[in-house]
């Protein structure tokens, strides 16, 4: 079955008129849909382009959209996703997608320009393979570190430039807004008066994360102090060792102030969180700066998959941010997290002033983001597309 609709994906998508391959989205996972449909909604509403979108999840939202200028396609992972990519025919192609050319999805033999859409704020160098982003030929970057260690590597190695792109971050923007709101009703809530405060464990996915090596007694030491614990796991997590997580539930399914959350696109756990407990996950930078609240971090190994990213000698956003958005805790005194969460908690008025300082400083154009994003995608298709008639009038000498 899987191969009867790879097959049908990929033979609907090559007979697509050349205007509906002008800008093409690929998603493999459902989850990335809300970094996307922002972008799509200004193509199509305000700038009346048309997109065909083409993804691997057979339950991504993105199937159900609805618009005349809208086309979705989906594409299992496979041989004919494989096909897909090596043959397609487009002006350009958004991804979330890392490591392009480095696995099984090639870049296609035909003239296509990738973006790379960067959907967290983490650096480039330390947690990523040295070669995860050298495919693409415009990288939408969240911030100026994005842009310095890009360029840092184009020189270490001698790559071309690349049209690296002031985007910001949609997602911290819509975090920002939403918190606010979510504040102003919380303040005048009377129910929220003198309540425990809520924490929420949602670390990265591997061996050395959270819930892999010390998960089952940080979340019984919070229990116990009286916390609220919402316990939400990486999707990676969920795939790679669910029994973690399974063991985890079951064993604190029955006290009151425990909660399990394996939805990663929700943001109500966001919002009703006071301190994110974490470890190296990208996440904890937006919740400090787009939610303003502290942030405890757990002090396991560093995740790395490039281990040369010392010679880059920039400091990586993750090592950063942890003098900057809350305390450090060792895994070998968790005994302590109860009461460093108190402190955090007590500090908020003045730690969110210095959120909102370092928002500025760390993000391109807040506010303004997708806006500009649709702009640019529309801009480099329109350039890669006057480009690919000019080498066919040529040939056509």
């Amino acid at each position: 079955m899987g191969l009867l609709k790879g097959w049908s994906g990929w033979r609907r998508y090559r007979k697509l008129s050349a205007d509906w391959r002008n800008i093409v989205f690929y998603s493999e996972s459902g989850q990335d849909w809300h970094y996307f449909e922002p972008l799509i909604a200004v193509l199509n509403d305000e700038l009346n382009r048309k997109v065909t979108y083409v993804t691997s999840d057979r339950a991504d939202p993105g199937l159900h959209r609805q618009d005349d200028l809208f086309t979705a396609i989906y594409i299992p992972a496979g041989f004919f996703l494989t096909l897909h990519f090596n043959l397609q025919k487009a002006d350009v192609v958004v991804l979330t997608m890392m490591d392009l050319d480095n696995f099984q999805l090639k870049k296609s033999i035909n003239p296509v320009h990738y973006i790379y859409l960067f959907h967290s704020l983490g650096s480039t160098h330390m947690v990523d393979h040295a070669n995860s982003y050298d495919a693409y030929d415009s990288l939408f970057c969240a911030g100026p570190h994005h842009v310095e260690e890009l360029r840092k590597r184009e020189s270490m190695t001698g790559l071309k430039a690349r049209n690296l792109f002031e985007y910001g971050h949609p997602r911290l923007e819509s975090l920002v807004v939403a918190a606010q709101s979510y504040q102003q009703n919380r303040a005048s809530d009377p129910a929220s008066a003198g309540r425990k405060p809520v924490v929420l464990i949602a670390p990265t996915w591997g061996e050395q994360s959270i819930f892999n090596t010390c998960g089952d007694e940080l979340t019984a030491t919070l229990l116990d102090a009286g916390y609220h614990v919402i316990v939400r796991p990486h999707y990676q997590t969920l795939q790679l060792t669910p029994e973690v997580m399974e063991n985890l539930k079951v064993k604190y399914a029955e006290r009151e102030n425990f909660e399990y959350q394996d939805r990663m696109g929700e943001s109500d756990t966001l919002f009703r969180s006071d301190v994110l407990v974490c470890d190296w996950s990208a996440m904890a930078i937006e919740y400090a700066l787009g939610l303003e609240k502290p942030v405890l971090f757990v002090d396991l190994p560093r995740r790395v998959r490039n281990p040369d990213w010392q010679a880059f000698d920039i400091e990586p956003r993750e090592v950063a941010i942890r003098e900057l958005a809350g305390d450090i805790l060792s895994p070998s005194r968790l005994e302590e997290a109860p009461d460093k969460i108190a402190r955090l908690v007590d500090t908020q008025d003045e730690f969110r002033q210095r959120m909102q300082n370092l928002r500025s400083q760390m993000v391109f154009n807040i506010g303004s983001s997708i806006a500009a994003g649709a702009r640019e995608i529309a801009r480099l298709a329109d350039e890669n597309t006057s480009r690919q008639r000019a080498g066919e009038s040529q040939d056509g000498r």
